[in-house]
């Protein structure tokens, strides 16, 4: 079996090659986000040149089908006519005005109108930059300092919550990241997942200090582990208790496992009191939001002290593409989502099994993932405990088969609603070849 990480990767892939070079002599590691530098993997990281559909086309001229989506946002597929229209005809009509826009009310009254515990909701440009904000805003509300997160949860690259994160933090072996001040890193508390007794133990020790607990609203960052039953309410009552504030983070579930996120697929008795939002919302333009209880959201300026700002918040292209992406999200796309997803998932444990590889699929809706090892995965020390050497090899006899997914063992897989049926073939005749070179 050829070695994926050996030089005759790049052969494989020139033009991509010559790129990263040029790349690396103006780019710290000639990539703009660290998992898109195949570290993980080894050999050279696809620059793409065109995406339509289902598929990706990188400089070299190949075809994939593609299992990324952007990392989520394209759950229509790349370059749907009716959300390029829409682009086209905002973007002639002006890029950016720095001034309010009909688009950015039309957005956020359809995410008040999906998610009923948002009262009030701000756009903003980014994941990271929405879930910066929620934090200020829960501290400015409680006057309280202390955040709970768990331990592979990963909510951006915030300073204060760049501790035990998991996404290219895990997958560079970087529990921390340098440049965060202790003092700051030292504001953030640090639980495992789905352990109430542990959270339970915080609030009793320091919750009078505790001003929210964050939490993605099922985890895919460190792999696709979804909260266990009773969690999430554990995690409502825990924090009502005690007056903290709950901020569920569904920048990744957020309108991509129902029509009204992870909130709305699991039709939970439980409201958050923010939720944040980007991916799906944006449409595969920066865009994001935070919002909740219409208190809460009171306190942010010009209303409350609490500042918020952004140039490009609201931006007119983004809501755009944004609230078409939004609008053509029906129940037929939710259907076709969640059958792609089960027959992929269903054809790749069982390519696995035959060659004999340990392996676990989880899935919280149509998002799923494959851990290389066997048993349930609950927590972080769960999702490290695979073989990730075998899933470096799976990836990249997929990789060759025409197939691309996330370069990384502690991701999520995405499907669209464009992945046809030919599509979805050519991901189950690549599954049996990855799974023998995933055997060794």
């Amino acid at each position: 079996m050829t070695d994926p990480t050996a030089p005759s990767t790049a052969e494989r892939a020139p033009a991509s090659a010559a790129l990263l070079a040029r790349a690396r002599a103006v780019t710290p590691g000639g990539v703009n986000s660290p998992v898109r530098a195949f570290r993980s993997v080894g050999g050279t990281p696809r620059f793409m040149a065109s995406g339509r559909g289902p598929t990706l086309t990188d400089v070299d001229g190949r075809e994939y089908v593609d299992l990324v989506g952007s990392w989520g946002p394209m759950i229509l597929g790349h370059a749907h006519p009716e959300v390029i229209a829409a682009v086209h005809d905002a973007a002639a009509r002006g890029t950016s005005f720095g001034t309010p826009s009909e688009n950015e009310v039309l957005l956020a009254e359809e995410i008040v109108e999906r998610v009923a515990p948002v009262e009030r909701v701000r756009l903003v440009s980014s994941g990271t930059e929405a879930t910066m904000s929620a934090i200020r805003l829960a501290r400015g509300f409680t006057g309280r300092p202390l955040v709970v997160k768990f331990a592979g949860h990963y909510h951006g690259h915030v300073d204060s919550l760049l501790v035990a994160a998991g996404s290219g933090v895990a997958t560079l072996a970087l529990p921390d990241s340098a440049g965060v001040p202790a003092e700051m890193a030292a504001e953030t508390v640090v639980l495992p997942y789905n352990d109430v007794a542990a959270l339970e133990a915080v609030f009793a020790a320091r919750g009078e200090q505790v001003a929210c607990v964050i939490t993605e609203a099922a985890a895919g960052n460190m792999g696709v582990v979804p909260p266990d039953p009773g969690f999430t309410e554990a995690l409502r009552r825990v924090t009502a208790e005690h007056g903290a504030l709950l901020v569920s983070d569904e920048v990744m579930t957020g309108f991509r496992c129902s029509r009204a996120g992870w909130w709305g697929h699991e039709d939970l008795d439980v409201a958050p009191d923010l939720l944040t939002f980007g991916k799906v919302m944006g449409g595969g333009f920066p865009a994001a939001a935070f919002g909740g209880r219409a208190d809460v959201m009171a306190l942010l300026a010009p209303d409350g002290p609490v500042y918020q700002a952004g140039t490009l918040s609201g931006n007119p292209v983004a809501t755009a593409a944004g609230l078409t992406t939004l609008r053509l999200c029906d129940d037929a796309v939710y259907s076709r989502l969640d059958e792609v997803s089960s027959t992929i998932r269903e054809a790749a444990s069982e390519a696995l099994t035959k060659a004999g590889v340990p392996h676990r699929v989880q899935t919280a809706s149509s998002m799923f993932s494959v851990f290389f090892r066997d048993g349930t995965v609950r927590d972080y020390d769960d999702a490290r405990a695979q073989d990730t050497e075998a899933f470096a090899r799976f990836f990249h006899a997929m990789l060759d088969a025409g197939v691309y997914l996330p370069p990384s063992a502690y991701e999520c897989w995405f499907v669209s609603a464009a992945h046809d049926d030919a599509a979805v073939e050519r991901v189950l005749a690549a599954l049996p070849g990855a799974a023998a070179a995933a055997a060794g």
